[in-house]
């Protein structure tokens, strides 16, 4: 029976647009998985979407967001990884941010932290938003336009996040400084706070915390008073973790010598470890710019001087 003969359901105006017309299985897929909410169905019908090549990589992504809802995440991560090549390469990338979502969600970090890796390295390599300058993207129900730098800072502080939840809080700590480096924002000035306090380093989490107040951080979707919120509960957990008179670690980076290491040559040489990139030969006169992430991806460079 085709669509247009089954009775109507009463949400079926605010998805009617979502359902494609005709009676093929993505059709029939959609149609169960937002008129008549039977997610299996429409993951058995989404699987013969793909087996009959009916829109395979809508197909392939919308099977892996239910089957994430319905908490089958090693079938939807399996399905990903073994389907992909059948979609074109322009679907590649939406298929990563599943993919990561479903790491996250299924707690493999391990394999969310290499495909963190493998993004950046497509940044650095100008393979980034199919060689284009920025590329659009939603944010809470708003199009917004991405550039190159944000994108770069939004993937790091990802992988940071993913150092923190293995506890590899150095690791983290250097992500954060170089996102921060490439794009500050107020939600990552706060992780990194968080990140100091987890290595005790409490002197350093408060320096980052009083820049967020002075304003020197952008915040993210005019969600000010959150992170008013988070700072003051970092603060406080400070307070809680310290004691009158000081004897906390005042957060300073020391080399074996005892003396104080640049900041910039800190970040730079963990982040090429952190990558398993060899350290380039450089000169003392040289950039100290990071060469795997810099700040604009080479197509950038090339299009400025077309201009």
């Amino acid at each position: 029976m085709a669509m247009a003969a089954q009775p109507a359901s009463p949400t079926s105006p605010h998805v009617a647009h979502k359902i494609p017309a005709g009676d093929g299985p993505y059709a029939r897929a959609k149609h169960f998985q937002l008129v008549e909410k039977d997610l299996d169905a429409s993951i058995a019908w989404f699987w013969k979407a793909i087996s009959t090549g009916d829109k395979v990589d809508s197909a392939l992504k919308d099977m892996a967001v239910v089957m994430k809802q319905r908490g089958y995440l090693t079938e939807a991560i399996d399905a990903i990884r073994s389907l992909r090549h059948l979609c074109p390469k322009q679907s590649q990338e939406s298929l990563d941010n599943i993919l990561l979502d479903l790491y996250k969600a299924s707690g493999r970090t391990k394999e969310e932290i290499e495909l963190l890796k493998q993004k950046l390295r497509k940044i650095y390599l100008g393979e980034a938003f199919h060689g284009k300058t920025t590329k659009r993207a939603r944010s809470h129900g708003r199009k917004i336009h991405v550039s190159v730098k944000q994108e770069t800072s939004r993937v790091l502080g990802n992988l940071a996040w993913a150092y923190m939840q293995q506890r590899n809080f150095m690791a983290a700590e250097v992500v954060y400084r170089k996102a921060q480096m490439i794009d500050p924002d107020a939600n990552k000035a706060c992780n990194l706070a968080l990140c100091l306090i987890e290595q005790t380093r409490f002197a350093d989490a408060e320096l980052v915390l009083a820049d967020v107040l002075a304003g020197r951080n952008q915040a993210r979707d005019q969600q000010d008073g959150k992170i008013v919120r988070k700072v003051e509960e970092l603060l406080a957990r400070i307070m809680a973790q310290t004691w009158p008179g000081g004897g906390a670690n005042n957060g300073r980076r020391r080399d074996d010598s005892g003396s104080e290491r640049d900041d910039d040559d800190w970040v730079e040489n963990q982040m090429l470890a952190l990558l398993d990139v060899a350290v380039p030969y450089r000169k003392k006169s040289s950039s100290r710019r990071l060469p795997v992430f810099e700040e604009i991806s080479p197509v950038v460079y090339k299009e400025q001087m077309a201009c």
